[in-house]
């Protein structure tokens, strides 16, 4: 059985459907490639991906440990290459006010996350910035 279902709606716009769950997104071109950037494009969700599937590692990490990652916050930005049009970095930026005071546990989950699935997955050639912030 699939896992996505998907279907082209025109004018640069496609629609996903998460089969298990049910769950739609959509996805648009964006402005600088002839869409109307109304919602993520798919270099978007890639980008995203990657800091939501390092976040998920982190949290089954610090769940096994007994750790609550209440209040960790990320942010995604995505650089495009132009010739050939790709994702040439992505940069995860974690902001973590109130963290566990143990460094070792720190440092796990800091090693989590760089081995997330999505992080392993990629092509080499992008370029991944991980800044953490705790």
């Amino acid at each position: 059985m699939p896992t996505i279902k998907s279907s082209y709606l025109g004018n640069l716009r496609t629609t996903s459907t998460h089969v298990q769950s049910g769950k739609s997104l959509i996805t648009d071109a964006p402005v600088d490639n002839n869409g109307k950037g109304e919602a993520f494009s798919p270099t978007d969700l890639v980008a995203s991906a990657l800091g939501a599937c390092m976040v998920t590692i982190m949290g089954i990490v610090a769940a096994r440990d007994g750790v609550e990652l209440d209040g960790l916050d990320w942010e995604v930005t995505k650089v495009m290459q132009a010739a050939p049009r790709k994702i040439s970095e992505i940069v995860i930026t974690f902001f973590w006010e109130d963290p566990v005071a143990d460094p070792s546990m720190i440092q796990k989950l800091k090693n989590a996350a760089k081995t997330c699935p999505v992080a392993l997955s990629l092509d080499p050639e992008i370029k991944q910035t991980i800044h953490f912030n705790f």
